[in-house]
């Protein structure tokens, strides 16, 4: 990424020092800000043991939370924090005498001074080079002005800097959301969020709302706190992608297959298939996978409505050894819980599958799921159109199935994506002689010719098999064709 620096204090999170183009500029003062609970006091923590991991003295002051509690923490996390100087800074003693609070002696002034006087005795004592102060929200409430309060930020800002310390603040937003003084005070401000949907556990992502004289990756970016510390996953930036790989045709086993795409899929295409439930649209996919893994290459398929289990067994049943593929390392099939899983974390699964598995076919079924995981969907298309335009770039046939609403006549989509994909596959439903068949047909090929015939084809033992162009019939994407010329023979119609 642009702007990124070796030497700079990483924070010891991968995505949030890739987001910050490295990590923390040396001897600045940075601010991190969030209500309760969006996770800044672990990122605070994994900062200084980082820095403790390398030699780097570091120093955790804590106004809010005493020195068991960040250590209650640190092992639920199993974290080691030797090398981490924790100095719990509580009020004075005489804080909580009744008579004492009356005096007009005791002013704020006095309890302001003697707060900054002994973060800077702790200071001395332990000469750190990483700093983290939490948080600023005590220090606001006994400021009682903003102006008051910038200066005493100002003089901690500058006393720090001339002893070469890398600080990281923290404000809880507790006592003034809209007060946003230290952002002009702070060389760098990271904003971190946590959201609570209708259903499923909470999200929680973090911005980057300023850093001086750095090139950084803007815009919000999903994070999740997991045993061992927060895990960031950075926005999915397409452009920054790039690869050079043959733009050969994509085959299946089926010639009929073949020939109704045009002699088969150009290698970094996406492809839509769109059709009612039960018409065989994660099959198609599967079928795409297999012939993958015969040719030696690698798959990854991302299931979202159907149960694991139940789709081997069922895979197995139509001629296609799931498991085998699986065990072989060919395969990488993962169940995702689009309750459970920010749209971050799953574009994250799906590039470690590229770069770590080196797979070539990626399947996601269905859209319908991954679109759960959305706030709404101008970002699930923004989201598709990035992790497409990734994949790609990257030489990854990609196969999105979505389920349309209704059976026969008139369907609908949940949402419109049709624009996104190189090629675009309908699955009908139709009547014909009395029993349900099932119809396929190509409506869109950006990366060559196609049919634009319309084949019936059966699920099977050995997959899905194609018959030829329904020549003879008019109206099957209605659901009810009528016949016209001659009668045409119809697959298993006399079975």
């Amino acid at each position: 990424m642009p702007g990124t620096k070796s030497d700079d204090a990483r924070i010891g999170i991968k995505g949030l020092d890739d987001v910050l183009g490295g990590g923390l500029e040396r001897s600045r003062t940075f601010l991190a800000e969030g209500s309760p609970g969006t996770g800044k006091t672990t990122v605070s923590m994994q900062f200084l043991i980082t820095g403790a991991q390398h030699g780097e003295r570091c120093l955790y002051v804590t106004l809010s939370e005493t020195e068991d509690e960040l250590r209650s923490t640190a092992a639920a996390h199993d974290w080691d924090l030797t090398g981490v100087d924790i100095y719990e800074l509580i009020p004075p003693e005489n804080l909580l005498d009744d008579e004492q609070q009356q005096s007009l002696l005791y002013s704020s002034d006095l309890e302001l001074g003697e707060t900054t006087r002994r973060i800077f005795e702790a200071f001395e004592r332990v000469r750190p080079q990483r700093v983290v102060i939490d948080s600023l929200s005590e220090i606001r409430l006994l400021a009682q002005s903003s102006l008051r309060y910038r200066r005493q930020i100002l003089a901690l800002k500058h006393y720090f800097a001339r002893s070469g310390a890398t600080v990281l603040m923290l404000d809880d937003l507790t006592t003034d959301r809209d007060d946003q003084t230290v952002h002009s005070v702070a060389h760098g401000v990271i904003r971190l969020e946590e959201l609570s949907p209708e259903y499923g556990g909470e999200r929680r992502r973090l911005r980057v709302i300023k850093y001086r004289g750095r090139s950084f990756r803007g815009g919000y970016h999903d994070i999740k706190i997991v045993r061992g510390g927060v895990c960031v996953y950075p926005r999915l930036v397409a452009a920054e992608h790039r690869g050079d790989f043959p733009r050969d045709l994509v085959t299946t086993d089926s010639p009929e297959l073949n020939r109704l795409l045009g002699g088969g899929l150009e290698r970094g295409s996406s492809v839509l298939v769109l059709g009612p439930a039960g018409t065989g649209k994660t099959l198609l996919a599967l079928t795409f996978i297999q012939t993958a893994v015969a040719r030696g290459e690698r798959a990854a398929m991302f299931v979202f409505d159907e149960e694991i289990g139940l789709l081997i067994q069922r895979a197995v049943a139509l001629g296609i050894d799931v498991r085998a593929m699986i065990d072989d390392g060919a395969l990488v099939l993962e169940q995702v819980d689009a309750a459970e899983l920010s749209p971050g974390e799953f574009s994250a699964r799906v590039r470690r599958c590229i770069k770590e598995h080196g797979a070539r076919t990626v399947v996601v079924d269905s859209i319908n799921g991954y679109q759960a995981a959305m706030p709404g969907e101008n970002a699930l298309v923004l989201h598709l159109h990035e992790l497409l335009q990734y994949l790609n770039r990257c030489g990854a046939t990609t196969f999105l199935t979505v389920a349309q609403h209704g059976l026969v006549g008139d369907m609908s989509t949940p949402v419109d994506v049709t624009y996104l994909a190189d090629t675009v596959v309908l699955l009908r439903y139709f009547e014909a002689l009395g029993r349900v068949r099932r119809a396929i047909s190509v409506v869109k090929k950006r990366t060559g010719p196609h049919e634009d015939t319309i084949r019936e084809y059966q699920i099977g033992d050995h997959g899905v098999t194609l018959g030829e162009p329904l020549s003879g019939f008019q109206g099957v994407l209605r659901g009810v064709p009528v016949l016209h010329g001659e009668q045409q023979s119809l697959r298993g119609e006399h079975m």
